[in-house]
């Protein structure tokens, strides 16, 4: 029988408090071979008598994080829980924040597919050297697409500190191309919304469609899912990285084709290869010490492989393959979900009350 366990009570707040100690303890990264995987804490490495977890029991949980908007489970491709617990209804685009780099980031997957980046080893000058402002440095025009995605290109970033400047800036596209190199093209991971919206930029150059017409196109209509317009930069470039709205089931459907290799309902929106090249590890991410892929945060739980995107507030896309699991979280999208805080209550909330509830 599975033990409902009441949110409120003292044993499982102290046991909740052990569990999240031992996930922080264990955001390290471990080297095999040329690939990186970061831990978080499995489902079996929670007190013991916790192991099994009642739906309502998670339920309890989630309903307990006041953060908290939304969520869906959907294991072996059925929806075996969704509720809004507040803010939106699941059927309501809400803004997915920097969940939007993954979905740029299928986008750009999607142009490989057709031809459109004909590789991802193609240069920023290469492909679109309209883009390029007459005072970038020459190195700027070498970036390649693969560079762009993994948050290596070298460049200072545009997120942070730096975010409110850059939007601020007459020109986002040149802002971005304009700033100093931190790093080798290649080199560490600088985290930099900057870097997704010149990959939109890029897209619209080389189709003459709009982020939002390529959005509609290649992802709501095949997925079926609504794309509402989003914020615009001064030159008309819809805004690649941030503030994309989708629904809750909406990302779920988005989440379940890649956990399907690409396809939904008979309809193939992106290959098999492609996602695998996204959910290989190219570096780290120095605040969760996770791997990261193209658009993609990797980690394990219990040996299993977790591909998952993350946005300001807790908006969280969660895709384990081997547990055939797909898992959605949306949150209040104006308050911080940082590593070591609230978004690792969101990875403890995964694997230590839906993962035991549910697989």
């Amino acid at each position: 029988m599975s033990e409902t366990i009441d949110p409120g009570d003292t044993g499982y707040r102290a046991g909740r408090r052990r569990a999240l100690a031992r996930l922080a303890g264990m955001l390290t990264v471990a080297q095999s071979g040329g690939s990186l995987a970061a831990m978080v804490p499995s489902a079996g490495d929670v007190e013991e008598g916790t192991r099994t977890v009642s739906m309502e029991a998670m339920a309890n949980t989630a309903d307990s994080l006041d953060q908290l908007h939304s969520l869906i489970i959907i294991h072996r491709g059925e929806t075996v829980f969704e509720k809004a617990f507040r803010g939106a209804s699941t059927r309501e685009p809400v803004n997915m924040k920097s969940v939007s780099k993954t979905l740029v980031a299928t986008l750009t997957g999607i142009a490989v597919d057709k031809g459109v980046v004909p590789d991802l080893d193609k240069t920023l000058g290469e492909l679109a050297p309209g883009l390029i402002p007459s005072g970038a440095d020459s190195r700027v025009a070498k970036i390649s697409v693969r560079h762009w995605l993994s948050m290596q290109a070298g460049l200072q970033r545009t997120s942070g500190p730096f975010y409110n400047t850059w939007v601020n800036s007459p020109d986002w596209v040149e802002y971005v191309l304009t700033r100093p190199f931190v790093d080798e093209q290649g080199g560490r991971m600088l985290y930099s919304t900057g870097n997704y919206h010149v990959l939109g930029a890029m897209l619209t150059s080389l189709t003459g469609k709009s982020l939002l017409e390529l959005s509609r196109e290649w992802l709501g209509e095949p997925l079926e899912i609504q794309v509402p317009p989003w914020t615009r930069d001064p030159q008309g470039y819809y805004l690649g990285g941030n503030e994309m709205a989708l629904s809750a089931k909406g990302l779920a459907r988005f989440g379940e084709m890649h956990r399907l290799g690409g396809q939904i309902d008979g309809k193939r929106v992106i290959s098999q290869q492609w996602i695998d090249t996204a959910w290989s590890a190219r570096t780290r991410s120095r605040y969760s010490g996770h791997a990261y892929g193209l658009g993609w945060y990797l980690a394990l739980v219990d040996g299993h492989r977790v591909a998952y995107a993350r946005g300001y507030g807790g908006q969280v896309l969660y895709v384990i393959p081997s547990l055939e699991l797909t898992v959605v979280i949306t949150s209040d999208a104006t308050r911080p979900a940082r590593s070591g805080e609230y978004m690792d209550t969101l990875h403890a909330l995964l694997t230590t009350r839906i993962i035991p509830a549910v697989v």
